[in-house]
């Protein structure tokens, strides 16, 4: 069941941090709700929409970044008090805007993330969980990786309060007091937490998630062990989930799943028992999402999903019918003569606004040709970034997005680095000379098409070559400014954790590394030898660099190579397979130019006819992939002898030649010779 919906874009206000906009509980039956947003110049408001007219019910005055948002009250009571966290201290306000609380929570860490249940209130910093009953501390968790959010069970349903953290290391710790009741691996890094059907289902024991790399799941939380119900994969490399809601838009009882992403888009699933869940509607914004909701916002009786954007955009989607009241009599429909009236008023008031900022900019530049020693200062703008690995085709995706529009991006790298094609990026992109004399191995500029304030790329490492990534952003804005983004490349930087074995495990691609630690002792285990081989000269470099001693003993299994050479195999025998047909389109399109029929073509020939966009189109995805695998295969090679003391570079010409004629038994035999 497909939904039609009419976007209305409401208001503007600052930047805004994920969920950090609230609809307040309706007071009347399909009447319109009151929004609360704060952003991050500190302003927290509230306002509703009354006969088409926005009216703010209070604002409070600019002080620090409002990172978090929450609604509470007395349970069993509408919650409606609104709950922010500015730095590490915790405000209260009525709805009606009377401040009744000031609570400094004394943190080490400023609040991130925030839940509130009752009484009770629970923050996190970046690594620290703190729970307060009645601003009295009472629990403490140090976590082991970073916390992105918290929610807590909902104790009406449990009756025992369980906190839930989504950290960074791909892991819901699920806590009791301040211990660690259990952990639930989920397919990605959790960003976002929200209560199945927003009360956790029957048994209020239900918890939805979504990660940073576009997967959603829903894990059953029981205090003994949890049970995964649902995992949504992301195979169209859709953006990272920001925020999760659930509301009834369709109007047949049942709650569908809202969902906001990091590329700008909005999503509405339909919930089907037994099934997996399917996409009713879809819309994409310009910029990210930060928070989503369902409600009633724009008029009475229509249903709405209200979202808010990165750079402070508050739009709805609403089922109200966007030409509902036209007429094309002016004389019988009044409110088409209104709304024209009103257009007339705003855009009067546009043409007074245009010519303002003319005249301060003329004299802001009048000023600063003056003798009387004027000094311009520098403007600041926030950076919305992002840099994660995509572990479906080992590369790394860079998100850059401002409040304002983007002129130009320089990326500049002190490692090779591959820069990616990116469908959705239409920035124009120039390469300059590399100088790798002085650590210079990429240099390139993506100047931006107007009105474009968020820039996607992906680029792909190398397996041990470490070192940084900066990003020098220019935003459209006078006078000329830049700011300076650095992401660290790490020697493995296509490994990710995981914690199928063991918490301590980490996995890439096809191949494991198993790290044990202890006391002055530290044992690496791994099937790929390359592996062990770039932490060797890893950890061989930093003790140096420290004055620090260190005994490394390997011990190599021969037998460790044929088993990494059949991993590697199925993925360079698709891609030579890929590459071959991608070769044969040319010539089976020209034929079938000059034959018209080509049934008498085999099969095969058929299907790459047949399939001929698709291929060209994943070939052109995953360019120098084979390179890649051969390269992996040419380092395993030099590794292996390495660490017998031999050098054996001058083979390498015979180890390509091999490759050229992929054979794994002849590959096999090479390396084991």
């Amino acid at each position: 069941m497909d939904i039609n919906l009419s976007r209305v874009d409401y208001l503007q206000v600052g930047a805004t941090a994920p969920r950090t906009m609230k609809l307040l509980p309706p007071t009347g039956v399909n009447s319109v709700q009151k929004v609360i947003i704060g952003d991050e110049d500190g302003i927290l408001q509230c306002f509703h929409l009354k006969d088409g007219e926005l009216n703010v019910l209070f604002k409070t005055l600019p002080m620090g970044a409002i990172k978090c948002v929450e609604l509470g009250g007395a349970l069993g009571t509408p919650q409606d008090k609104i709950f922010i966290a500015r730095s590490n201290t915790v405000y209260g306000y009525t709805k009606k805007g009377k401040d009744f609380l000031g609570f400094d929570t004394n943190l080490t860490e400023p609040i991130t993330s925030m839940h509130i249940s009752g009484s009770d209130l629970f923050t996190c910093g970046d690594f620290v969980y703190n729970r307060y009953e009645d601003c009295q501390d009472r629990n403490y968790f140090l976590s082991g990786d970073k916390i992105n959010d918290i929610i807590c069970l909902p104790i009406e349903k449990t009756t025992i309060t369980t906190p839930i953290l989504a950290c960074q290391d791909r892991i819901l710790r699920v806590l009791k007091d301040s211990d660690l009741l259990y952990k639930v691996e989920v397919p990605g890094p959790a960003t976002t937490l929200q209560m199945f059907n927003n009360d956790g289902g029957d048994n209020g024991e239900d918890v939805l998630y979504g990660t940073s790399d576009g997967k959603i799941g829903c894990v059953t939380l029981t205090r003994i062990m949890p049970t995964h119900i649902l995992e949504m994969k992301n195979p169209k490399g859709k953006g990272g989930v920001v925020c999760i809601d659930n509301f009834d838009m369709t109007g047949d009882g049942v709650k569908e799943m809202l969902v906001g992403r990091d590329d700008g888009l909005i999503e509405m699933y339909e919930l089907i028992e037994g099934e997996d869940p399917k996409l009713i509607y879809s819309h994409t914004c310009a910029e990210s999402v930060t928070s989503v909701q369902g409600g009633i916002v724009g008029s009475d009786d229509y249903l709405e999903i209200a979202a808010m954007t990165y750079s402070g955009w508050f739009v709805g989607f609403t089922t109200e019918s966007a030409d509902r009241n036209l007429s094309l009599d002016l004389e019988v429909n009044p409110m088409q003569i209104e709304s024209f009236e009103k257009i007339l008023i705003l855009r009067s008031e546009l043409e007074d606004l245009q010519q303002q900022v003319v005249q301060e900019r003329e004299k802001y530049q009048s000023l600063l040709q003056s003798k009387e020693g004027t000094v311009s200062v520098t403007p600041t703008f926030n950076v919305n970034e992002k840099f994660t690995l995509n572990r479906d085709d080992a590369s790394y995706n860079l998100s850059l997005e401002v409040q304002t529009p983007i002129d130009s991006v320089l990326l500049q790298s002190d490692v090779p680095i591959d820069l990616l094609d990116v469908e959705k990026n239409s920035a124009v992109v120039s390469f300059s000379t590399n100088d790798h004399e002085n650590g210079n191995y990429m240099l390139a500029t993506y100047r931006c098409q107007a009105n474009t304030t968020r820039l996607d790329l992906k680029v792909r490492t190398i397996e041990g070559q470490s070192g940084a990534l900066q990003a020098y952003i220019i935003p459209r804005m006078q006078p000329k400014c830049c700011q300076v983004r650095q992401y660290q490349i790490k020697p493995l930087s296509l490994h990710q954790r995981t914690h199928n074995f063991d918490e301590n495990r980490l996995r890439f691609g096809v191949t494991i590394l198993q790290c044990t630690y202890q006391h002055g002792e530290a044992i690496l285990k791994s099937d790929n030898i390359s592996t062990i081989s770039i932490l060797k000269d890893v950890l061989t470099k930093e003790a140096t660099k420290k004055k620090i001693r260190l005994d490394i003993s390997c011990d190599v299994n021969d037998e460790s190579i044929p088993h990494t050479l059949h991993l590697i195999h199925p993925k360079l025998e698709y891609q030579l397979n890929l590459a071959k047909k991608v070769r044969l389109i040319d010539a089976l399109k020209d034929l079938q130019v000059h034959e018209g029929d080509v049934s008498f073509l085999s099969p095969e020939y058929r299907e790459i006819l047949d399939n001929a966009e698709n291929l060209q189109e994943e070939f052109k995805k995953q360019p120098c992939h084979v390179d890649r695998l051969y390269g992996m295969i040419t380092d395993m090679f030099i590794d292996k002898f390495k660490f017998k003391g031999t050098n054996v570079k001058s083979k390498i010409p015979a180890l390509l030649r091999i490759l050229e004629n992929y054979n794994l038994i002849d590959l096999i035999d090479f390396f084991m010779k």
